[in-house]
């Protein structure tokens, strides 16, 4: 049988397997290295953590500071040199310490120099021919890395925030910028306006195809096309970022901090920029301020698992109500189409459980989209009134009929439009209709039997 919408189910990947390669005792907690095949760079990679006591505790889940070292930098730089591991422990604190780039890629030009490519990957997705297939740092930090750490390390899920050094505190920021799932930043000595440095243009020219793509990995850009917009409000604390002021390459024009500051001042965006006297570009600068850097994630981090313990409480409460409600007629509230270009009527109507083959969700967040106009004005000739709009949505399942798989109470599911009943005889089934059946993840029914139908619970 056909159903009206469908439930789309969010796909993840199996994780890689993860190999130890080495561990170390310290501060109460543990240093791990790891090493593991990408499918971002298409190559092995290696990154270093250093899991707090509190991580050690079995069942728990601690907040995460991810790290992004500069050019010629590996995992184990930052972890043997910055002394982070004292005030990570005593805050809690995950640290995770990716390498710089891919390596042993073959790519031609790759190790001719320290500034690009092996240990320069700067932190962004390559789309010149020669780099595009390996080179791709920055999915493969925001999405891969962020992946393998929730599923395998006691990392709470939607707790981390980022930092980094040179280079790395060019990924840092941008990757802040663009990526709202990072509560906090902070950065030593970045790479601010790389588009406008002989680092950055050398970089960018080699791994970027065209210079309209150099915006999109650019501090200093990114927080200029934020006038109008205002801050980002989702970085707690603002942005503090520390630049020794004997720092060589300072004179020599690769960092620009100044140009970070007066964008920032120009858009409210809070930023704490300390010049420190006498300090280089080295670790011993790194080492003299990152505590001062871990206590600044620390009250972001704190402040976000707050509010993710917070939501994960009121679920918790949530799924008690589904078990009052399933298997009950419920009252909804609802903006029903009673015609064609009517204008909606809100009512309180009756939802029935669900039949065999149905599901019944609460709908969190709900939009209009293109076909439910299409229908609105009288234009879809399947369309038929009264209906309620709004098939695309946010929903949690709150209860499931007879004969219904994979899916569960509780389950976050997007229900969609496209309809994939997966039956020869169904009208929406592309063609031809001679090969095997599409199988994919996608738990779905299509519109074509009116008769059953997804119930809201709005």
């Amino acid at each position: 049988s056909c159903l009206f919408a469908c439930i789309m189910a969010a796909v993840v990947e199996t994780a890689p397997a993860l190999e130890v390669i080495s561990e170390a005792r310290i501060f109460g907690g543990m240093v791990r290295k790891f090493k593991h095949d990408s499918t971002a760079t298409k190559t092995p990679m290696e990154f270093t953590v250093y899991i707090p006591p509190a991580g050690l505790v079995d069942g728990a889940k601690v907040p995460t500071l991810y790290w992004l070292s500069g050019l010629t930098c590996t995992s184990d730089n930052f972890t043997t040199k910055a002394g982070a591991q004292k005030a990570a422990a005593d805050a809690g604190i995950m640290l995770v310490m990716p390498d710089t780039s891919p390596r042993g890629a073959g790519v031609e030009g790759e190790d001719e120099s320290y500034d690009f490519g092996t240990g320069a990957g700067f932190y962004l997705d390559a789309t010149t021919a020669a780099f595009s297939t390996n080179y791709n740092m920055y999915t493969y930090v925001t999405e891969e890395l962020v992946a393998l750490v929730e599923a395998e390390l006691p990392a709470m899920a939607g707790v981390k925030s980022i930092s980094g050094h040179s280079m790395g505190g060019h990924g840092a920021l941008t990757i802040a910028m663009k990526n709202t799932g990072y509560c906090a930043v902070s950065a030593f000595a970045p790479i601010c306006n790389p588009s406008a440095c002989p680092w950055g243009t050398k970089a960018f020219n080699g791994y970027l195809e065209s210079a309209e793509e150099w915006s999109a990995y650019d501090a200093y850009e990114l927080m200029k096309a934020r006038e109008g917009i205002g801050p980002f409000e989702h970085l707690l604390g603002g942005i503090l970022v520390d630049q020794g002021a004997a720092d060589d390459f300072l004179a020599k024009d690769q960092l620009q901090p100044e140009k970070l500051v007066a964008a920032c001042e120009t858009v409210g965006q809070p930023i704490e920029m300390r010049m420190q006297d006498g300090c280089d570009h080295s670790y011993f600068f790194i080492a003299s301020f990152i505590d001062d850097h871990i206590k600044h994630h620390a009250k972001a981090l704190n402040a976000k698992a707050a509010e993710v313990m917070e939501a994960a409480a009121a679920s918790g409460t949530m799924l008690a109500s589904f078990a009052e409600t399933a298997g009950k007629v419920i009252k909804c509230k609802a903006a029903v189409a009673y015609a064609a270009n009517e204008p909606l009527v809100t009512e309180i109507i009756d939802v029935a459980p669900p039949k065999a083959g149905e599901v019944r969700c609460k709908v969190i967040a709900n939009a209009l989209c293109h076909t439910d106009i299409y229908t609105l004005t009288g234009q879809d000739p399947e369309g038929l009134f009264p209906c309620i709009l709004g098939h695309e949505a946010g929903a949690i399942v709150e209860s499931v009929g007879e004969g219904v798989e994979g899916l569960e109470v509780g389950d976050h599911v997007v229900p969609c439009y496209t309809p994939q009943c997966a039956e020869w005889s169904c009208i929406f089934l592309p063609e031809p209709k001679d090969q095997p059946l599409p199988q994919d993840s996608v738990v779905s029914g299509c519109r074509c039997n009116a008769g059953r139908h997804l119930s809201f619970l709005d």
